[in-house]
């Protein structure tokens, strides 16, 4: 039995279904049975619960033979650290209580770092946290998502732009569809590997220009580029919706990688075929639908 969380999510979805695909049991942990309908329709089981109740979580793991973890982003919380924190160390506890062997889990490039990373600093705590369970861990650090283009959705329909938060909208960098991620997340439990490792996963890359160019595509129109630079982002953030704190801590990353700090340091890398144009694609007419 493989325990997938964040199973109503893109990348814990994915996983499931591929493990589903290859006729593994899978129980899936969700917040809300009805959003498991379509897995169990396929044969999952459904554990309904929080991440955050390690008693629970530790009962949905006991006999498993892997499990998939991640930290839901939970982007209403008023301190998102404090946020991740309690979650990780609800999923550590149940790991070590369930004695569930293999940990595969959902981190990104830069977990490596303490600090200096803004949201991913909750997955290089997380990551230190499975690592003393004694489960062998398989964190996969994965690039920027190519979803991430929904972020840009609302400014893209309603004012014809494309924010650039990059130092160089002409910039290429790798970006990684989640249903490939969900793809090694299910190999990498059917495929334990004799200790723990890191994987980086990257995707093709793209410049934010040509992201632009793809999306006015699918929206049927042409998008400017508007450079956002590093002193107006929080404001830029502000202005689109987030609240201060949560916009600060997106801009702390954005730092990040235009120090060069953020990059790949794992044991070894994975590839992801997906093309951008693929996933814009679907974004967009999964937002109009």
């Amino acid at each position: 039995m493989f325990v997938i969380s964040g199973a109503t999510g893109h990348v814990g979805s994915a996983a499931a279904k591929e493990l589903l695909a290859k006729k593994q049991p899978v129980k899936v942990v969700v917040r809300d049975a009805a959003k498991a309908e379509a897995l169990t329709k396929r044969g999952a089981q459904a554990a309904v619960g929080s991440l955050d109740d390690s008693a629970f979580l530790a009962s949905a793991l006991k006999g498993a033979a892997g499990f998939f973890a991640m930290i839901p982003p939970n982007y209403a919380a008023p301190d998102l650290y404090a946020a991740q924190t309690k979650t990780a160390d609800s999923i550590a506890a149940a790991v070590k209580a369930s004695g569930v062997p293999h940990v595969v889990m959902l981190s990104s490039v830069g977990a490596d770092l303490p600090s200096g990373t803004g949201p991913i600093r909750g997955l290089h705590y997380l990551e230190n946290a499975l690592r003393e369970t004694g489960a062998i861990l398989t964190a996969i650090r994965a690039c920027y998502f190519q979803e991430n283009v929904a972020n840009v959705l609302a400014p893209a329909r309603q004012a014809g732009i494309f924010p650039n938060m990059t130092a160089s909208a002409d910039y290429a960098f790798p970006m990684i569809a989640t249903k490939d991620i969900g793809a090694l997340a299910a190999a990498s439990l059917l495929n334990k590997p004799a200790k723990s490792e890191v994987v980086d996963l990257e995707g093709p890359s793209y410049s934010n220009r040509q992201a632009a160019r793809l999306l006015g595509q699918a929206l049927g129109k042409e998008l400017k580029v508007v450079d956002v630079p590093a002193a107006g982002r929080v404001q830029a953030m502000m202005q689109g919706g987030l609240p201060e704190h949560l916009a600060k801590v997106f801009a702390e990353m954005y730092e990040g990688f235009e120090k060069g700090l953020i990059k790949p340091k794992g044991d070894r890398m994975a590839r992801g075929q997906t093309e951008l144009a693929e996933t814009v694609a679907a974004v967009a007419g999964a937002k109009t639908a």
